[in-house]
Parts: C-alpha cells; sequence; structure tokens
C-alpha cells in the first residue's frame, strides 16, 4: 500500500528499500521470471515486485517474518517461502554479474588501485571474516558455538579497494579459528591450486628494487601479510581497513545482521550470501554513506590461531618492511605513528 508513495521520493525509496528505484528494477527485472507464479481462477499469485520488496525489507530491517506477516498480509509460512525462493533468484541470476570474474588484468588493476588509494605495493586485496550470529541450529552441537559465547557461522570476505566484495565463503562452523577457516574455504583451495589466475612476481611500483609478488592484507593468519611491528601495522591498517569498511557498510545497511538469524541454516547461509552479493550490487549502483563504514555492529571478530609464519612469509614482510622505511615508500605521517 505503501510503494506508490515511496516511489514518489526517491530518499525514503532508499531509505526503506536499501536501494534507489532504478536499482530495485534492474534486480526486479533480472529475476521476475524466476519468482513468478502463474494464477490460477481459485488463486491469485503474490506478484514479483511485492516478493522482492518483502525480501529486501526483511534484509533491511532485521524485522521477524511475524512482523512481516502483519505488514503485507500474508502468512509467515509463505514469507519464509517467498525469502527462499527470492534468495535464490538473487544468487543464481545475479552472481556473475556482482562478483567479478578473476583474471590477470584484474588483479593488477585491484593492486593498482590498492597502491593509489593506500600507498601499499602489490595487494591484491584485504581478506577478514567475521562470526554472524544465528540461533543454534538443530542437532549440532557445540559446532557452532564459538569463543564469545553464542552461536555462529562465518563468514570470510576479500575485498577490493573500492569496499567490494572479490570473493566470500559463507557456512564454516562458529568454534573453528581463522586459520582454519580459511585453509578450509574453497578460496584457498583454488589459491593453492593456482586457479585464480594471479600475475606473476611484479616489478610495476615505484621504489621496489625487486620483483615482488603479488599479496593480501588481513590480519594475523588470514593475510600473507602478517603486522609484526608498529610501523607495519599502521602500514597495514591503511590496506586491512577496506575489509573492515565492507563489512561496516554490509551489517548497516542489511541490519539483518545485528541480530541472530532465527532461520534454518541452509537459509542463513543464503541469506549472508545474498546479503553480499547485493551489497556490490548497490554499492557500485548508488554508492554508500561514509558514516556506514565507522562501525561494524552485528559482526564480531574471529578467534586468532597460534600458528607461526612461515620463513617465506617472513622474509618477504621484511621485503616490505624495508621498502615502507625507504624514501619512496614511506608516508608524510609514518614517523609520527610509531
Amino acid at each position: 500500500m505503501l510503494f506508490d508513495d515511496l516511489c514518489a521520493s526517491g530518499s525514503k525509496f532508499l531509505n526503506y528499500f536499501r536501494m534507489s528505484k532504478p536499482s530495485f528494477d534492474e534486480l526486479l527485472g533480472h529475476i521476475k521470471d524466476d519468482i513468478t507464479v502463474p494464477e490460477t481462477p481459485l488463486n491469485k499469485s503474490i506478484p514479483a515486485e511485492e516478493k522482492l520488496a518483502l525480501t529486501l525489507r526483511y534484509f533491511a530491517t532485521g524485522t521477524s517474518m511475524t512482523d512481516l506477516h502483519f505488514q503485507y498480509r500474508i502468512s509467515q509460512p509463505t514469507i519464509s517461502v517467498i525469502v527462499r525462493q527470492v534468495c535464490k533468484a538473487i544468487w543464481n541470476r545475479m552472481r556473475q554479474i556482482c562478483f567479478p570474474t578473476l583474471t590477470e588484468e584484474y588483479w593488477l588493476k585491484t593492486a593498482a588501485e590498492f597502491y593509489e588509494k593506500t600507498n601499499f605495493p602489490h595487494c591484491l586485496g584485504a581478506i577478514d571474516g567475521k562470526h554472524i550470529r544465528v540461533v543454534k541450529p538443530e542437532k549440532s552441537g557445540s559446532l557452532y558455538f564459538n569463543y564469545k559465547n553464542y552461536f555462529s557461522l562465518i563468514l570470510l570476505a576479500m575485498c577490493d579497494a573500492s569496499y567490494k566484495f572479490i570473493f566470500i565463503d559463507v557456512g564454516a562452523y562458529g568454534k573453528s579459528s581463522d586459520s582454519t577457516v580459511f585453509k578450509e574455504s574453497v578460496f584457498f583451495k583454488t589459491l593453492t591450486g593456482n586457479k585464480m589466475n594471479i600475475p606473476p612476481p611484479q616489478q610495476s611500483f615505484t621504489g621496489l628494487p625487486e620483483t615482488m609478488p603479488l599479496c593480501s592484507s588481513g590480519t594475523k593468519h588470514l593475510a600473507f601479510q602478517r603486522t609484526y611491528s608498529d610501523l607495519m601495522q599502521e602500514k597495514c591498517s591503511t590496506a586491512r581497513r577496506n575489509i573492515e569498511c565492507s563489512f561496516g557498510i554490509l551489517a548497516n545497511k542489511w541490519r539483518i545482521f545485528h541480530r541472530p538469524l532465527n532461520v534454518h541454516l541452509s537459509l542463513c547461509e543464503d541469506i549472508v550470501k545474498v546479503c553480499c552479493l547485493l551489497h556490490n550490487f548497490v554499492r557500485e549502483r548508488d554508492g554508500f554513506k561514509i558514516e556506514d563504514t565507522l562501525t561494524v555492529e552485528g559482526l564480531f571478530d574471529l578467534d586468532a590461531s597460534r600458528e607461526q609464519p612461515t620463513k617465506k612469509a617472513t622474509k618477504l614482510r621484511d621485503k616490505f618492511a624495508d621498502y615502507f622505511m625507504s624514501e619512496n615508500g614511506a608516508v608524510s605521517w609514518q614517523m609520527n605513528r610509531i
């Protein structure tokens, strides 16, 4: 009943659905055929537009399906079916559009953007993981019970210099540490299988005396670069903060992450994946509010493991540290922050 009034006000539509009307129409155009059910003489089907509106409102507010039942005058079981249907359609239709194809050209472009915005050379992206709170899954024992004493599943994500997700891995047990999640992820298996099309060592940035491999920035063992000194911590944080900002935009736009997900575990995973996809979709078309990057409410850091870095990783970090102390790699503020 409010839809036409919301369409008349761009700002109110954006606030209500977390995306602009043109973005809404584009998304609807991609999935309309998948979520439209033919009408019968005895039953009128719910329009595809209303299904998408209901699902986006569910993501945007974190309200319960019971509340949506009263707002939309649709039964709670039907709402559950609609959310599953819309999630499946969005993921199947939009995954290839909203997540990048990992080519050598893409990685080099991303590394150049990171260098331009953070002064961190040869950076493929920033990687980190977060706990997504859930109501205890049935017959799961302590698998999803994390070190913060609540139940969760884990979102592992890597982002580019524009706060868009490059890769996500959803569904690891909440009890797992960061290195365990990383090593069991599809990302790690693809990386170690040399299927990510990562370019060979480059000498494309000013000041590096030798060719250097491309790496990622992250926290603890989730990154090829681990902070081990005040200077490295400050320099790495300029690149690592991108993933924190990405999580902040995600959680503050889709406030379903501000409370435990009280749905079946399979739907929890679908919701997380689709919200990450919509994050990229909206980020590219409608931008973001800078205040959304300042706090990450509802998402919590992973437990750090105690594994030691390899000699190769330590040697590589030393080379980057030498570069950051050199005339070409230093920035004006760094000595004041040590």
